[in-house]
């Protein structure tokens, strides 16, 4: 990259997510959509209107003469390939996005980052809740202490997934390549919780398959419980058992100096503000009506990633999600399943 010339981006994976990366990349005036990988066709992937030269390996892309033009590879593909996908990534000296979970443990999270770190490549992971208005003025409620000691912090996170989700021939659902219902569904949920509030302790967690017997590999639903390493108790309770729809993605948190709840399908909307002295300010939308405003929750904040990257590569910003921070929520959520 140059100065002053765009940061050109390759996006290996595009389904739902792939697409909003690159749509987010054509739309940052200061970005652009070089390439997208993917084994399924163009046709079937429903992408000719990227109008960019397409390939279906990044192999093939990496060896091609475009491959050398791109600064940057966006990693959406089935989680079981990013540690993989990365590593290949950061050997032809590619600065590397990748989509949660950056690996499916502790251990392979540590090869990429080592390798980052060996190559001076940066690596982003995409944990694009934190920018959400509600996790932005709970992030600055917790730092000024206007909430004062957390002594109870309870997330939960009850979504419908069933057969329109897990369908036979998607990646979906198979241990290998999801990893569980954590890693897949909820790792953005855990990660504002780990933002927030710092590691967690003296976990107890039970898990149970209730109606996914025939449609995963791993648990539907599970009540966790834990300490905080900083002081208060939390739970994590979370199920994609919900019939039909989604239910809720909420966090609640009692403290010494008042109690506030953020609520709603994706954890984007302010339900309880009563704090001590304090009075609830306008927050901005959550979904503002402009390009982005189609899309709900987590999905709507793509653009906040692409400009963060933009920023990053010439010098204006930090990492506002760093590589050790996606590395944690994978270990957290490692030994949530394992117990401990």
């Amino acid at each position: 990259m140059t100065l002053n010339s765009k940061v050109k981006f390759a996006v290996i994976g595009c389904g739902h997510i792939g697409k909003r990366h690159a749509e987010m990349i054509v739309k940052n005036p200061e970005s652009q959509l070089v390439a997208l990988v993917d084994v399924k066709s163009v046709d079937e992937l429903a992408i000719e209107h990227f109008n960019v030269p397409f390939y279906t390996s990044l192999e093939e892309l990496l060896n091609s003469e475009n491959g050398k033009d791109v600064d940057v590879i966006n990693i959406a593909s089935p989680n079981g390939f990013h540690t993989a996908q990365a590593s290949l990534a950061l050997d032809a000296k590619k600065h590397v996005v990748i989509e949660k979970p950056i690996a499916l443990n502790k251990a392979d999270a540590e090869k990429v980052i080592y390798k980052a770190l060996h190559v001076h490549k940066h690596v982003f992971a995409v944990m694009q809740n934190r920018y959400s208005p509600p996790s932005v003025w709970i992030k600055e409620l917790i730092e000024t202490r206007k909430l004062g000691n957390i002594y109870m912090v309870q997330l939960n996170c009850y979504w419908n997934r069933d057969d329109r989700y897990y369908k036979p021939n998607s990646w979906h659902g198979k241990k290998d390549l999801d990893g569980g219902t954590l890693f897949t569904q909820f790792s953005h949920f855990i990660d504002i919780m780990y933002w927030l509030f710092g590691d967690i302790e003296n976990i107890k967690a039970k898990f149970k398959d209730f109606n996914h017997q025939n449609l995963t590999d791993f648990e539907d639903s599970g009540f966790v419980s834990f300490d905080f390493v900083n002081g208060g108790m939390g739970s994590l309770n979370f199920s994609t058992a919900v019939w039909n729809t989604n239910l809720e993605s909420s966090m609640t948190i009692i403290a010494e100096n008042g109690s506030v709840k953020i609520g709603g399908q994706y954890m984007d909307k302010v339900e309880v503000c009563n704090v001590k002295d304090y009075q609830l300010p306008q927050l901005a939308p959550t979904n503002p009506g402009n390009d982005y405003g189609a899309y709900k929750g987590s999905a709507a904040n793509h653009h906040y990633v692409i400009e963060n990257v933009v920023d990053v590569l010439n010098n204006r910003a930090a990492i506002t999600t760093n590589v050790l921070e996606g590395l944690k929520v994978v270990e957290i959520i490692e030994r949530i399943y394992s117990g401990n």
